[in-house]
C-alpha cells in the first residue's frame, strides 16, 4: 500500500520573498555547482511558486578508508556518495523548505526561522506525552537533552521554567488536522519542533500544501498549551539600538580574562554534528586557525582578546568553526561550518538588567522571570487548606504547634524531633517531617521571620524526600519511628512520599501570599517545587494563622 504521508523536516524561511526568483537568489550557487545540482521550477505542478534542487555530495573515497587500510593491511576503497534534494515553495507571504537526504545542508542557517518548529510544538504537542526535550541554562553553556521514549508529562522533566530556555520539544500531537490524522483515526502521530518541524506530512502535492497551511494557521492563530506557554516567556531582543549596546558590552567583556561570563555552547539543532565530529577547526581573523579534537573555547577567546577594541564581536561573527568527520580535517571531510559567534554564550548586564547571547541572538529574562516566579508561587499556595490547621500560638515553638496539629483529631501524627539515623545521616540523623498525614503526606512547619529560615526548611524537604527515595535505611527507620509513635501506624514497605505540605507562619501571622513571601524565598520555593516534581512529588504551601499568646501558667 502506498504511503500517503512521510516524516520530513519542514523549515520556514525568513527574509525570502515568495517568488521563484527570490528563492533562487537565496541559494548558494557555488555550493550548487559543487554538487552538480539541477534546478527545476515546479510552479505549474504545485500551483504555488516552487523550485526543486537535486544534486549529490560526492567524494572519491570515504574519509575513514586510510585508517582501515593501515589497520587491515588490505587495499579497500569506495567513494562516498550522498544525494541531496531540496524543495522550496511559497504559501501566501511565507516561504518553506523541505530537505531530502542531505538537502537540508543547502539551506543557509541565517534563512531559517529559529523558533518556527518550537512555536508549533508548544501549541499542538500534548504536554502529558512529551518524548524529548532540549533546554539551555543561559550563562552556563549547559545543554540538557532528555529522552523518554514512552512519553511523560512535561511537569516531570524538572524544567526551571523561570531560568531555562527550551530549544526543542517532541511528543504526541493532540488534535491537529493534518493528512496523517484525517486518513487514519487510529494513527498516532508525533512532532519534533525546534528550528525545523519534523512530523508526518502529505506526500502528494495538494496534501503537503494543505498540511503546511494548517501548520501556519496553528502558529498564527492558536495559543500555546497552558503547560507549555512558559516556553515563550523568554523574550528575544529585536531593538537594534539595544543590540548595539549589548555588543559593545560583550566586546569589552571579551577584552579581559575569562571570568565565566562567556562560555561555549553547541549551536541549536547541531548536537548530532557535534557528537559526530572528530576534529574542530577555529579560525578567527586567521587563514589556518587551530585544529583540535574537541571544541577549544580558550583558543577562541584568546583569538577574540587580541583583536582591537570594538572589533572583537565582529571578528567572531566573521570567524569560522568547522567540524570534520575525520581527524585529518581535510576539506572533503567537512560536516558543518558556522560563524564562531554561534559557539559563544554570554551573560551581559546593563545596569540591573541581565541579557544573554545564545546562538547569535540576544534574550532577556527579567520581566518574564519575575512574572513566572510570582505566577507559580501563587499556584503553590493553597489558601483553602489553612482552615484544616489550628492557629499557631505565638507564645509557643514549632514542636508545640506540631503537637497541636496532632491533637486536632484529624488523623495527623507529630513526628517533630523523631530523627532517623542511617550510615549517610549519622550524627543526629535526618528529620523526615514534622507532621505525617494518614495518607502518607509529609508536612514541614516553620515560623519564618526572614528568608533564611525558609531556605533551611526547603533544604530539609529535599534531603528528607531524597533519603526516602534512595536510602532503604531511611525508609526502614522512618517506618519504625511512625509505628512506635503514640497513635502511630504501619506504613507500607518501601513507602515513598507523593506529596509534601509546607505550613508556614509568616512573621507574626501576616497572611501568606505571593506578595508577602520574601522574594528570595519565592525563587527558592519554585526551585524546590521543580526538583520535587521531577522526582514525582507534588508540593503545596499553606499559610498558618497566628493567635496572640494564651498563657497557660
Amino acid at each position: 500500500m502506498t504511503n500517503t504521508t512521510t516524516k520530513r523536516t519542514l523549515y520556514r524561511l525568513k527574509g525570502v520573498d515568495p517568488t521563484v526568483e527570490a528563492m533562487c537568489d537565496a541559494l548558494d550557487m557555488a555550493q550548487l555547482i559543487s554538487i552538480s545540482a539541477d534546478l527545476e521550477i515546479l510552479t505549474n505542478e504545485l500551483g504555488v511558486p516552487a523550485i526543486m534542487i537535486d544534486g549529490v555530495f560526492a567524494k572519491a573515497e570515504a574519509s575513514w578508508y586510510p585508517d582501515l587500510r593501515r589497520t587491515s593491511h588490505r587495499w579497500v576503497s569506495r567513494p562516498s556518495i550522498n544525494p541531496a534534494s531540496l524543495l522550496m515553495f511559497a504559501l501566501g507571504n511565507e516561504v518553506y523548505a523541505i530537505g531530502y537526504g542531505l538537502g537540508h545542508h543547502l539551506i543557509a542557517d541565517r534563512l531559517k526561522d529559529k523558533r518556527f518548529g518550537l512555536r508549533f510544538a508548544i501549541r499542538q504537542v500534548n504536554p502529558a506525552e512529551i518524548n524529548d526535550l532540549v533546554r539551555q541554562t543561559p550563562g552556563s553553556g549547559k545543554t540538557d537533552i532528555t529522552v523518554v521514549p514512552g512519553g511523560a508529562s512535561v511537569r516531570t522533566f524538572g524544567i526551571e521554567e523561570h531560568a531555562q530556555i527550551v530549544r526543542t520539544i517532541g511528543g504526541r500531537l493532540s488534535g491537529v488536522k493534518l493528512t496523517v490524522s484525517s486518513r487514519s483515526r487510529a494513527r498516532v502521530s508525533s512532532a519534533h519542533g525546534g528550528v525545523g518541524l519534523r512530523l508526518h506530512l502529505g506526500v502528494d502535492g495538494p496534501d503537503l500544501l494543505s498540511d503546511v497551511r494548517e501548520i501556519s494557521r496553528v502558529c498564527r492563530e492558536e495559543r500555546p498549551h497552558p503547560d507549555l506557554e512558559f516556553v515563550e516567556y523568554i523574550t528575544e531582543i529585536t531593538d537594534t539600538n539595544l543590540i548595539a549596546r549589548l555588543e559593545e558590552a560583550l566586546d569589552d567583556l571579551l577584552s579581559g580574562p575569562d571570568e565565566g561570563r562567556v562560555t561555549g555552547a553547541v549551536p541549536k539543532g547541531r548536537w548530532d554534528h557535534y557528537l559526530a565530529a572528530r576534529a574542530f577547526q577555529i579560525r578567527v581573523n586567521s587563514r589556518q586557525g587551530k585544529v583540535s579534537d574537541t571544541f577549544n573555547l580558550p583558543y577562541l577567546l584568546d583569538r577574540a582578546r587580541v583583536q582591537r577594541a570594538g572589533a572583537r564581536v565582529e571578528a567572531l561573527r566573521a570567524g569560522k568553526v568547522v567540524l570534520y568527520e575525520d581527524s585529518r580535517a581535510r576539506s572533503d571531510d567537512v560536516i558543518w561550518c558556522s560563524t564562531a559567534l554561534r559557539w559563544v554564550e554570554a551573560d551581559v548586564a546593563l545596569g540591573d538588567r541581565r541579557f544573554f547571547l545564545l546562538d547569535e541572538d540576544w534574550y532577556k529574562i527579567g520581566p518574564a522571570y519575575l512574572a513566572t516566579v510570582r505566577d507559580h508561587v501563587e499556584r503553590l499556595i493553597v489558601s483553602s487548606a489553612t482552615e484544616n490547621l489550628p492557629a499557631w500560638d505565638l507564645a509557643h515553638d514549632e514542636h508545640r504547634f506540631c503537637e497541636d496539629i496532632e491533637n486536632s483529631g484529624r488523623g495527623f501524627l507529630c513526628m517533630d524531633k523523631k530523627l532517623v539515623k542511617t550510615r549517610l545521616h549519622r550524627g543526629n540523623g535526618v528529620e523526615i517531617c514534622d507532621v505525617l498525614y494518614s495518607d502518607g503526606t509529609l508536612m514541614m512547619a516553620k515560623r519564618a521571620y526572614r528568608a533564611g529560615a525558609l531556605s533551611h526548611l526547603l533544604k530539609q524537604v529535599l534531603v528528607a524526600v531524597q533519603a526516602l527515595q534512595h536510602d532503604p535505611e531511611a525508609v526502614a527507620g522512618f517506618r519504625e519511628k511512625v509505628a512506635q509513635a503514640p497513635g502511630g501506624w504501619n506504613l507500607p514497605e518501601g513507602f515513598q512520599p507523593k506529596k509534601v505540605v509546607l505550613a508556614i507562619l509568616l512573621k507574626d501571622g501576616t497572611e501568606l501570599t505571593a506578595d508577602t513571601l520574601f522574594p528570595f524565598a519565592q525563587v527558592a520555593l519554585l526551585h524546590t517545587a521543580t526538583v520535587l516534581r521531577a522526582w514525582g512529588v507534588t508540593i503545596e504551601v499553606v499559610g498558618v494563622r497566628g493567635r496572640p499568646c494564651t498563657c497557660d501558667g
